[in-house]
């Protein structure tokens, strides 16, 4: 396929160039303006882009901006986030933003006008400044817009060149054109220079094209401050309802300004007071243009919501071995009556059980392969759009890859829904590459994160329903082994709780495990107990929030004596979390054994490898034994 330019001819009369162009300038001198007051941001980085988003502004995109939540509005997302003074100034041509925000709070505590934007901001989508993320969220997106709303909006993302050296634009380039988004238009401010020198590719268009071209979609190289081209290219780019565009514009960081145009080490520095008043006054001063985009034609997403629909969570029968990740699949599944419900997979849905959803529930199941940046993205794009996005892949993929994607969703307080499944050394003869012993510390660390870990079927699945009723970044861990069914269909596991076994006034030790040691806690409190130790069994399904109150009554019970039992590495776990929790609690002198897997697993049988770890039965009653003086 030959590389796509653009004609440097457009529709556009005399009237509408000389708009964009002084449109255009006044985004430059915004830009200048709001950065040099702050004394901080990314001017340059924003003044090549200029001409680019003042022709989207007046001539392509479609957006009421009095009702930002307009079901046909388009999404712009700027994926080169540390361009803000561009968008904030694009929001007070608009008249969202007014002089005083924008010149005298950027950057400033307490603005919403934060250095990179923030979905403080009702139209910003997504939180941004980690490069390569926009695209791959807006993916999400226009997978919406596609298969799910069928409303006809549009996303245009702006992107930076030196982030096209990350790995996760062309997952999304790719995914993008494997589901055939034609709504999806990313525009690449090509100006060449980084925060530190040249780009890998420079100015080598050609380069650029082919690439694009090579992961499926359309590539048109045009000159980024010809407002003619700009308008020709994105008019273009809507025209294509089957294939992604990606425009490569050519541009000069720093345009406008020739002290410093295409000069390295101007990277994120504001210009300082003298040289912004020459500027400014270079390019005519400072102008109140107010301009009207399109709006949109009214429209309703082809799926409503429906929260209160009836959903029937399967049932198992007491002592019935089931895997935690089987179970999810039979509960996710369960929830495919609520139309608002989405699954997305990583290549591993037989082993996950995701894949019963597409069963089901084929056109809410999106398949991701093993592009796992691009599975979490797509679940925040989603989630943009009102849906209820389930992720699901094995624990140690899920979360290591793509953990950046995870943080910044944090940062955008999306709803998304994570399943991580085979965790820990119980998942056998895989070995150590495949078992997730950090998931739980690095979720606890997610703002707005919550992390359960069920120990069988019927807390599985009530959990999964949960977990699609609650807001925030969810997170519940799966084991690969079948363990027996020990809660009745009516239990309830609230949020924040825990369930507490062998419960006696007499007790003299707490056994506090989840997921698979819980397991192993009951059975050695059974043995403790043959020996006259009244050993009570916590189950602390819920991590992350966790059940303070219970922990503190139980260490006053039991005099402090506490084994912590977890298949993950000791450091930010599950004991960490008990810690935590007990660090400031009016309770009596805390003795506690904290059982984690201390060294580097290998491959080996569950029993063998929970036992080498220490963190098996005859671990834990050997440990209650020594809290208890006994050796």
């Amino acid at each position: 396929m030959a590389t796509t330019h653009t004609p440097n001819t457009s529709k556009m009369g005399t009237e509408q160039v000389d708009l964009s162009r002084a449109l255009a300038t006044q985004l430059r001198v915004d830009s200048i303006r709001c950065s040099t007051r702050a004394g901080s941001g990314h001017p340059t980085s924003s003044l090549s882009a200029a001409d680019l988003m003042s022709v989207l502004l007046l001539r392509h995109l479609r957006y009421d901006w009095a009702n930002a939540q307009q079901a046909t509005n388009d999404h712009l997302i700027f994926s080169k986030g540390h361009a803000s003074p561009l968008l904030y100034s694009m929001y007070r041509a608009v008249g969202v933003v007014d002089e005083d925000e924008l010149v005298n709070t950027y950057r400033q505590f307490g603005s919403r006008l934060e250095g990179h934007p923030m979905p403080i901001l009702p139209w910003v989508d997504v939180a941004t400044g980690s490069l390569g993320q926009g695209l791959p969220d807006a993916v999400g997106v226009c997978l919406a817009g596609r298969y799910l709303d069928k409303l006809p909006y549009q996303a245009w993302v702006l992107c930076g060149d030196s982030e096209m050296a990350e790995g996760s634009m062309w997952e999304a380039i790719d995914k993008a054109s494997y589901y055939n988004l034609g709504n999806l238009t990313a525009i690449v401010d090509v100006n060449r220079l980084g925060q530190d020198g040249p780009t890998e590719l420079q100015w080598d268009m050609d380069k650029y094209a082919k690439r694009v071209e090579a992961f499926g979609a359309r590539a048109l190289v045009i000159d980024g401050h010809d407002v003619a081209a700009i308008d020709a290219a994105l008019t273009e780019a809507r025209s294509h309802p089957e294939q992604p565009t990606v425009v490569l514009a050519r541009t000069i960081k720093g345009k406008g300004v020739p002290e410093i145009e295409d000069k390295n080490g101007w990277h994120g520095k504001a210009l300082p007071q003298e040289m912004a008043e020459r500027a400014i006054a270079a390019l005519g001063g400072v102008n109140g243009l107010t301009i009207t985009t399109a709006v949109p034609e009214a429209g309703t997403s082809a799926i409503v919501p429906d929260p209160d629909v009836a959903v029937t969570l399967p049932t198992w029968e007491i002592g019935e071995k089931v895997a935690t990740r089987a179970a999810f699949g039979a509960a996710i599944s369960a929830l495919a009556v609520r139309p608002e419900v989405v699954v997305l997979d990583g290549e591993v849905g037989d082993s996950t059980h995701a894949g019963e959803f597409r069963e089901v529930c084929p056109k809410r199941f999106f398949e991701m392969f093993t592009s796992e940046q691009q599975l979490i993205a797509s679940a925040v794009g989603l989630s943009v759009r009102g849906y209820i996005p389930f992720a699901s892949s094995f624990a140690a993929f899920l979360i290591a890859r793509p953990y950046d994607f995870i943080r910044m969703a944090g940062l955008s307080e999306a709803n998304i829904r994570l399943v991580g499944t085979h965790a820990g050394v119980e998942i056998g003869q895989d070995g150590p590459s495949q078992m997730a012993l950090e998931d739980i510390a690095a979720m606890r660390a997610i703002h707005t994160s919550i992390v359960v870990y069920p120990s069988d079927a019927p807390s599985t699945a009530a959990l999964v329903k949960i977990m699609a009723d609650t807001d925030g970044i969810s997170y519940l861990r799966a084991t690969r082994g079948a363990y027996p069914v020990i809660y009745g269909q009516e239990e309830q596991f609230p949020l924040g709780g825990c369930k507490v076994h062998w419960a006696g006034a007499d007790d003299t030790v707490s056994l506090i495990g989840a997921g698979v040691t819980l397991h192993e806690c009951l059975a050695a409190a059974e043995e403790l107990a043959q020996s006259g130790i009244a050993a009570r069994v916590i189950d602390l399904y819920s991590i992350k929030p966790l059940d303070r109150d219970t922990l503190i009554d139980t260490c006053r019970i039991t005099k402090g004596r506490l084994v912590v039992v977890e298949d993950h590495y000791p450091q930010g776990g599950i004991g960490a979390a008990v810690m935590e929790a007990l660090a400031e609690a009016e309770v009596p002198q805390l003795h506690v054994k904290l059982l984690g897997v201390a060294k580097l697993p290998m491959s080996g049988e569950s029993a063998e490898l929970l036992d080498a770890a220490g963190i098996s039965a005859r671990h834990i009653v050997a440990a209650a034994r020594e809290l208890m003086g006994f050796r």
